[in-house]
């Protein structure tokens, strides 16, 4: 009798447990799609940015901006690397925070000057993993789930001040690409010195032939205006690609434990079956044997 009830106390406790990851994942999936149809609608213009400074910077040759050659004073004696590391909030993400603080070891180990630079941090789940390993973090950042774009303005043009200022050498942010809802990378962005990529200028599908352009103002007062937006933008679709893909993780790995719950819930009743059987058999023997007794 006893380890039936065990065995029903199990079975309840499992589903509880799955309604609770169900629900959590119905949240997640939720999330999920307000988030990626965030991400989605902001590339396009992350993109076009991209595409109109390669443009520029075809037609405006060598460019010197301080964005791109750093400072024209040079960088100061003291002037160190700083790294960005986003991370999230909260768990039950599967191997989401792992992957990404798996590729900041690596770099640090490959780069022992991006360790000893400064390291920012965003997400609760990181700061446990570098203070185990002894990694100072200078600061950490508190954004929420969604933050806005004048807040991730606010960030970028610190680090732009910084980069001009001589104060810091490179800024690069670890964080999830999202590729699709079946596949989410880690990845390292180089965000200052900004490299703008190489145009050679958009070919005609029918002819072959190269489109030239004429810019008013022209090509370097764009470039000092646009060179700014690239970094923003840049910044905003990382955070933006990491939110995503922490609902993407959080839904698969919620699934799956619901998947699981309802597995064991099964394989639970089962035995609980198998017990009682065993139980009222035992009981008809006895009662059996008595009866036979008395006669």
């Amino acid at each position: 009798m006893g380890k039936t009830r065990e065995i029903k106390k199990r079975i309840k406790a499992v589903g509880n447990i799955k309604r609770i990851t169900r629900t959590m994942q119905m949240i997640a999936t939720s999330k999920f799609a307000r988030a990626q149809q965030r991400a989605t609608a902001t590339k396009p213009y992350t993109e076009g940015v991209f595409n109109l400074v390669s443009e520029l910077a075809e037609t405006a040759g060598n460019l010197d901006h301080p964005l791109i050659n750093g400072p024209d004073s040079g960088f100061k004696s003291d002037a160190k690397e700083l790294t960005l590391l986003i991370t999230s909030d909260r768990g039950l993400c599967g191997p989401y925070n792992g992957n990404i603080l798996r590729t900041a070891t690596n770099l640090f180990k490959k780069n022992p000057a991006t360790r000893e630079g400064d390291i920012e941090l965003v997400g609760k789940k990181g700061e446990a993993f570098l203070k185990f390993n002894g990694i100072p973090v200078s600061q950490t950042h508190s954004l929420g789930d969604s933050p806005t774009f004048a807040q991730i303005e606010e960030l970028a043009e610190s680090y732009m001040d910084r980069f001009i200022a001589g104060e810091i050498t490179a800024v690069r942010v670890i964080y999830m690409r999202f590729i699709s809802a079946g596949k989410q990378t880690p990845e390292v962005l180089n965000l200052l010195p900004l490299k703008p990529p190489s145009a050679g200028g958009d070919e005609s599908k029918s002819t072959g032939t190269t489109l030239q352009y004429e810019f008013s103002p022209n090509a370097t007062e764009l470039l000092a205006e646009l060179l700014p937006s690239t970094v923003k933008a840049s910044l905003f679709q990382a955070f933006n690609d990491a939110i995503v893909s922490e609902h993407v993780a959080r839904m698969v790995a919620m699934k799956a434990a619901t998947d699981n719950a309802g597995s064991m819930g099964k394989g639970l009743t089962r035995v609980y079956n198998r017990a009682r059987q065993a139980q009222i058999t035992t009981e008809l023997t006895e009662i059996i044997s008595g009866a036979a007794a008395l006669d």
